[in-house]
């Protein structure tokens, strides 16, 4: 399989350059001494639509050809994505059609409708999510842009590593959160690019834990039910990302619900950053083994901060 190279992620980080923050990287040193290392957060959460699904959105959209463009584009998604590939699309100024389950938090479907998108609901299964998708395609002709199943998408998902990178170069670790797996394997391809002696480290919640199952399987085995407060991370990883990850990621760390909330907390408390539960699973991956981290260099990618302020769980 020919995974995107290093200057096909050049190409991507230019082509999205006016599309998307570079969004800092901070650090904390009341942190660090709870972790007992010097971590490098890549504040994600400040990234436009509140997520780093911008990058990949921006870059699949830019990368379709004029008669592409004419007839738009279609995915499925109650989060992150749904909001990037719609605001993507209303800046190329093209329309997109958003295939979104009925019990979609408000917010989500706000930000969607906020950014010009044409929101197409369905019952709250895969099944009718696919269905209807099939459905919109056939109907309009709209382009299928996948959330993470997809080389366009990861390759934009790597200009989040490239840029922290760029910002620090000298570090031991990288992690990621892993859901279907489009930032981890970018951030993977990005940093086995530049340094390959940066071990790739993903965060994964114990609720949802499809990813560290098939890491060790060596084949992916989906996840029959899932149960966690982290919601971007519920999807199964997928099958471009997965041989990505088996290549190129070190080992991939659980966490509870609880330590997930508890990093969440540490992140509001000690430097005021609005993180979602997914964006924290990192940092609680990392605080659950603590001792495999000492001292050592750390950057941690916070992939967002689109956490509904009314349901705050502390």
């Amino acid at each position: 399989m020919n995974f995107p190279t290093l200057s096909n992620i050049r190409a991507a980080h230019e082509r999205i350059q006016p599309f998307i923050h570079r969004t800092p990287v901070l650090t904390s040193s009341a942190i660090n001494e709870i972790a007992g290392c010097k971590i490098f957060f890549k504040c994600e959460n400040f990234q436009k639509v509140g997520a780093f699904k911008a990058r990949g959105a921006a870059n699949a959209v830019l990368k379709l050809s004029p008669e592409q463009k004419s007839k738009g584009v279609a995915t499925h998604s109650s989060g992150n994505h749904a909001a990037a590939l719609a605001r993507a699309a209303s800046v190329a100024g093209i329309p997109s059609y958003i295939v979104m389950p009925s019990n979609a938090p408000e917010i989500k479907k706000k930000a969607v409708r906020g950014y010009g998108g044409e929101i197409v609901e369905c019952e709250p299964t895969l099944q009718a999510r696919e269905t209807t998708l099939q459905e919109v395609v056939a109907r309009t002709g709209a382009t299928f842009i996948p959330p993470f199943d997809f080389w366009d998408v990861v390759e934009g998902q790597a200009t989040c590593a490239l840029e922290l990178l760029e910002a620090q170069p000298d570090l031991d670790v990288v992690m990621a959160p892993v859901g279907g797996g489009g930032l981890l394997a970018g951030t993977a391809l990005a940093v086995h690019n530049l340094n390959p002696k940066i071990e790739v480290i993903a965060g994964e919640p114990t609720g949802a834990d499809d990813a560290f199952r098939s890491f060790q399987a060596g084949e992916i085995l989906p996840n029959e039910k899932t149960q966690t407060i982290a919601d971007g991370l519920l999807t199964t990883v997928g099958r471009l990302p997965f041989a990505v990850i088996q290549e190129h990621v070190d080992s991939i760390l659980l966490a509870t619900d609880p330590q997930i909330v508890d990093a969440m907390r540490i992140l509001f408390e000690r430097m005021k950053l609005v993180v979602e539960p997914s964006g924290a699973v990192p940092l609680a991956a990392l605080l659950a083994n603590i001792e495999r981290f000492a001292g050592k260099r750390i950057g941690i990618i916070i992939s967002g901060g689109n956490v509904d302020l009314g349901k705050l769980p502390f």
